[in-house]
């Protein structure tokens, strides 16, 4: 009985139960505590000790959702929607609308990992205003999560810019110099390029086969949150637009989405887009929708410190290989499987790579898999799970955008989609690649 299989499937089990995600993760992290060995007193220690590792993301999240809500109070969010909507209403340019629309999100998810490192910050900035229109035009917000998930890690998996350069050079390659293997004149785009074909489609499958058919969405819903009884002026606007260019200036100079966010709601409560007097209720506000998806990073934080204090990682792929002998294609698909669970679990490629790097450099070394096959089957195996994980980035971010209203579901309409879109195509196509090296 392994620690770590356990704890994850436990977790899934009981979320896609529609078990709320963070009872979930709690409950997961105390039973795969007891399984791998730690005592009660023990497994909470180290749960507690991991949920700092969380509070940062979380409080950014948080400030996100402030800052988000006083854009549509400055009525930018209500002008956008009225362009589209008047688009959206002739019949001749709604499909393009349609393309339009998907396609600009497509390219920003894609942006925000290198061309302009701002990661999730734009999705409650962008995603919610255009959800009106969307539901015009009938379009599956399955289809939008997808959209997300993909820009958000493909990106990083094969780009050594922005996010990808940290993934690729400092955390990837970093590792696996650690781990004793010099790696440094490997072409990380070339290794990681067939698994991020992979991806690529299970976009198209998304896009073309999947969820092409129309949609219905309650419009009265979305039209409750979308703040309908907003006015807005030339300078509410101008205000509002400036809040984001300083936003995005202030993440990209600090590094920090925290401090971006609340830069941008500084920027909206002095332009007076944002009446004084109700600038701690809007603060307040927003900060309370975003709450829940903080308390899932919080969490999970400590449930991937309790999974690496029973070091039931180590034994997994310990008693994985114990039953190939000398099987390389079975040794390669058993890492790979291992990588998607406990990413699953972790919710992080970023925090997963480093785990696995020590295990897997000495065993493929043993298998005799070529420097490149090495990189391409670590950088895998850290990557995958990532898209379909409960209580990643990729995932939590997408569903704060188009939840808004209540019609979205965390587990059955973002996790479920990306999940079985992107795992499975890059868990095939990352097996051809490192059997090819």
């Amino acid at each position: 009985m392994n620690a770590v299989l356990i704890a994850v499937t436990l977790m899934l089990a009981l979320s896609l139960s529609r078990v709320n995600v963070v009872i979930s993760i709690l409950v997961s992290a105390m039973a795969g505590g007891l399984v791998g060995g730690l005592n009660i007193a023990q497994t909470l220690s180290a749960f507690n000790s991991g949920l700092g590792g969380g509070a940062g993301i979380a409080l950014s999240y948080a400030l996100l959702g402030a800052f988000a809500l006083a854009l549509a109070e400055s009525g930018l969010p209500h002008a956008m929607a009225d362009g589209l909507a008047r688009l959206a209403q002739q019949s001749s340019t709604g499909t393009k609308v349609k393309w339009g629309i998907i396609l600009a999100l497509l390219g920003l998810a894609i942006a925000s990992q290198n061309i302009l490192p701002i990661h999730i910050a734009f999705i409650p900035l962008v995603v919610p205003p255009l959800l009106y229109t969307l539901a015009r035009l009938k379009v599956d917000r399955r289809l939008l999560a997808c959209i997300l998930t993909f820009g958000l890690v493909t990106p990083y998996m094969v780009f050594p810019v922005g996010f990808g350069e940290i993934f690729l050079q400092q955390i990837l390659l970093g590792n696996i110099a650690k781990s004793g293997l010099d790696a440094s004149h490997v072409d990380v785009m070339h290794a990681m390029a067939l698994p991020a074909l992979g991806m690529v489609t299970g976009l198209l499958i998304a896009v073309f086969i999947s969820y092409r058919k129309p949609r219905q969405y309650n419009i009265d819903a979305i039209a409750a949150v979308e703040r309908e009884d907003v006015h807005y002026s030339r300078r509410s606007l101008s205000v509002a637009g400036l809040a984001m260019a300083g936003t995005f200036i202030t993440q990209l100079y600090a590094d920090s989405m925290l401090f971006g966010a609340l830069a941008g709601f500084v920027i909206c409560v002095a332009g007076g887009a944002v009446p004084l007097n109700k600038a701690d209720g809007i603060f307040a506000e927003g900060m309370k929708m975003m709450a829940g998806i903080g308390l899932i990073m919080i969490a999970a934080s400590g449930f991937a410190e309790v999974l690496k204090a029973t070091g039931d990682v180590t034994s997994l792929v310990e008693h994985s290989m114990q039953y190939i002998g000398g099987n390389k294609p079975l040794a390669v698909f058993l890492m790979l499987l291992v990588g998607l669970v406990v990413t699953l679990g972790i919710g992080s490629s970023f925090s997963t790579v480093p785990i696995l790097a020590t295990i897997y450099v000495p065993l493929a070394v043993k298998l005799g898999l070529s420097p490149e096959a090495i990189v391409c089957l670590i950088g895998t195996a850290g990557a995958l799970g990532d898209a379909g994980s409960p209580a990643a980035d990729s995932t939590l971010g997408p569903t704060a955008g188009l939840n808004i209203d209540g019609q979205h579901d965390h587990m059955w309409d973002t996790v479920v989609p990306t999940f079985l879109h992107f795992n499975l195509p890059v868990l095939a196509f990352g097996w051809v690649a490192v059997m090819s090296l």
